[in-house]
């Protein structure tokens, strides 16, 4: 039975008025700024990403609050001189090495945007900085959205999407857009504070003053231990009456720990105050257990928390316990005049929606969001973290929280992202295996990355069937090792060597002294005891399973390998000696692959294809294929002299034991000699070495 007309109509309606609704929403979603890749933040980072998918013809965007890239430069440090060295003269002409002393420039084409060219300085102004980006993100023509603050990210659930989602951002505006997958490159700029009882009475770091005149005459307390505590410190040493620093954990040297984001030499001038008792000391304490209290004169008292638990509230500062009435020796009994916080900074969560599920890391590393070794955050897929912002990964180690360490590791996020969504392979040179050694050794003595990244980026050696050639990969994450083949589309069934760089396990801490007798090794059979930087290759007869990652002990980079190899530290960073670095080497490589890896003369190719049946690569590779070293009697001389030939001249050449009759031996040689043979070859080309 029917439904009459009037009961028709409005179910009619109804349908009608969803369908619409569901049109008007699929209209409104397709309607959104949609972009590939979306990049948070027009730092170094987020500029560095961005030359790298502009040149691979990609579609993306940066969103900068600011009205020019750069902002945080802007305004840190505060005193405006970089602690990024710019080291213009290296005494070479190789602009990859060059690349280990240069901590400022960012990764290009273009020459013209190398930082030495903008300023002379070994340690630049922070101005200078900024004006570099400013000419990167504009000579590249770069696509970067500026005035645009994102305020809010989250999620918008998609089959279709590359990760299943996409990303919906919303800027200061109320404007969104649509974003396939989001590379994070805010850095880390929220002021890291301590609250305590009296923590307004504190000065932060972001906003106190920079002129010294201000503190003329001053008592001041400093609570923080890092760079940005010290600069502020070396500002005023001169002015003060005497100046006060404390944090909970001891001084770390940059020096000693071999960690660029420890105290630098450009700002201790306050240890020499210390130490040569000038006034000036070094406390430690949790800050929060701390108080502070307010005299009617204005002054500071540093109290502990308990103490003003103990006591009423409402008291005056004078009715106040304080320490020094129970310990008349109490370190800060002096009141203070001015109290200045310098803790560093720490990410900022707050613009992520819960559905991210981007998380704070645990203990030290919990002002970073927790990401994994490629890089990308552990709750989303798709979500990438860049620059300072990633230095979880390497934080204490390595240098992946400045400019000089994270160019690289943001290139290689390009190369994992151009492989996972375009297809496209991680870039490698095919070699024949005779080149293995020289390939190693030019990439240690060159290579920037290496250099800087070291122990977190590491060179990969896959092997092909019979070790007869190799693939190169550059400077891969070797945290994702075991993940290679997923990440890199390249095969790994033959073995591997890793090449990375390493300082000795216990040369570098706080607590070290890394200037006692005897600190360097000189000779190759102690390269393992090697302290410095120097290279380590390791070897694999197939890929680390993800246990056996994880399982890594913590100082370790690798899991343990098949074989190991130390090149000995060098006092020049230059292995390229041929006794010391290249021969154990080669050594190493000839034990792990069960061959010859060494170069020889066409003579020697020759005596070897007549009396062995197996040729090293080198006669396989180049001498049966008319390649080689072609003698002459200067070369030959040299070769017996360093005993890489034997010395025929004692015995009767050919010429004189056949009486002038060469000819017709080698015509001998031709009518026995099988047609098509390696020997019938030799003989016939042999005139020609």
């Amino acid at each position: 039975m029917m439904a009459p007309p009037a009961a028709q109509c409005p179910w009619g309606l109804l349908l009608t008025f969803a369908f619409y609704l569901g049109s008007s929403c699929t209209d409104s979603a397709s309607a959104l700024p949609h972009h590939d890749y979306c990049i948070i933040g027009a730092g170094p980072s987020g500029l560095q990403m961005a030359y790298f998918l502009q040149r691979a013809g990609r579609d993306y965007v940066v969103f900068e609050r600011s009205h020019a890239p750069g902002s945080f430069f802007a305004l840190y440090p505060r005193h405006r001189k970089l602690i990024s060295i710019n080291k213009r003269h290296t005494g070479k002409s190789n602009s990859e090495f060059n690349l280990r002393h240069d901590w400022n420039s960012l990764l290009s084409h273009d020459s013209r945007l190398l930082f030495q060219h903008y300023s002379h300085d070994f340690f630049p102004e922070a101005d200078t900085m900024v004006h570099y980006l400013e000419d990167f993100a504009s000579m590249l023509e770069l696509r970067v959205q500026y005035n645009t603050a994102i305020i809010h990210v989250r999620l918008e659930r998609d089959s279709q999407a590359w990760n299943g989602h996409y990303f919906i951002l919303t800027d200061h505006n109320s404007q969104d857009y649509r974003c396939s997958l989001l590379l994070v490159a805010t850095g880390t700029w929220v002021p890291n504070v301590v609250n305590f009882p009296g923590s307004e009475y504190v000065e932060g770091y972001e906003s106190v003053s920079i002129n010294p005149e201000n503190f003329a005459g001053q008592t001041v307390l400093i609570l923080g231990r890092g760079n940005s505590a010290f600069e502020t410190a070396e500002n005023i040493l001169g002015v003060t009456n005497f100046i006060h620093m404390v944090s909970r954990s001891r001084v770390r040297l940059s020096w000693a720990t071999h960690y660029v984001g420890d105290l630098r030499a450009i700002n201790n001038g306050l240890l020499d105050t210390y130490q040569l008792k000038s006034l000036d000391g070094l406390l430690e304490g949790d800050l929060e257990d701390l108080a502070i209290v307010k005299d009617k004169k204005g002054k500071l008292h540093i109290t502990l928390k308990f103490y003003l638990e103990n006591s009423n509230s409402s008291a005056g500062a004078e009715s106040i316990t304080l320490p020094q009435d129970e310990l008349d020796n109490f370190a800060t009994r002096a009141p203070y005049d001015r109290v200045i916080r310098c803790l560093g900074w720490k990410f900022d969560f707050s613009i992520y929606n819960r559905s991210l599920r981007l998380m704070p890391g645990k203990g030290n590393k919990k002002k970073y969001p927790l990401i994994k070794p490629s890089y990308e955050s552990r709750g989303t897929l798709g979500l990438f973290v860049l620059g300072a912002a990633s230095h979880s990964i390497d934080f204490r180690k390595s240098a992946g929280g400045f400019i000089h360490g994270f160019r690289y590791t943001t290139r290689a996020v390009h190369h994992l992202l151009e492989h996972r969504h375009h297809g496209v392979p991680w870039p490698a040179s095919v070699y024949p295996i005779t080149q293995l050694t020289n390939s190693i050794i030019k990439r240690v003595n060159e290579a920037s990355g290496l250099y800087q990244m070291f122990s977190v980026l590491g060179d990969i050696i896959l092997l092909r069937e019979n070790a007869t050639a190799f693939e190169y990969l550059e400077e891969y994450p070797v945290g994702i090792l075991a993940e290679l083949e997923l990440h890199t589309g390249r095969k790994a069934h033959n073995g591997l060597f890793v090449v990375i760089m390493e300082y000795g396990k216990n040369f570098s801490g706080a607590d070290k002294d890394v200037f006692y007798y005897n600190r360097a090794v000189g000779e190759a059979q102690h390269a393992w005891q090697s302290n410095f930087l120097h290279p380590v290759i390791y070897y694999y007869k197939r890929l680390p399973t993800e246990r056996e990652m994880r399982l890594c002990p913590p100082d370790w980079p690798l899991p343990r390998p098949d074989a190991v190899h130390h090149i000995v530290e060098d006092f020049l960073t230059d292995w390229t000696a041929p006794n010391a670095h290249i021969l154990p080497l080669r050594r190493f490589l000839e034990n792990c692959l069960e061959t010859d890896l060494r170069s020889f003369f066409a003579e020697s190719c020759f005596l070897f294809a007549l009396t062995h049946r197996k040729l090293p690569p080198f006669c396989q590779q180049g001498y049966l294929r008319m390649q080689g070293l072609v003698g002459n009697k200067r070369l030959r001389h040299h070769a017996v002299e360093a005993g890489l030939l034997e010395d025929h001249t004692v015995m009767h050449s050919t010429d004189e034991l056949l009486g002038g009759q060469r000819g017709s031996c080698d015509q001998l040689l031709k009518d026995h000699m099988i047609p098509g043979s390696p020997l019938h070859h030799l003989v016939n080309t042999k005139d020609e070495f």
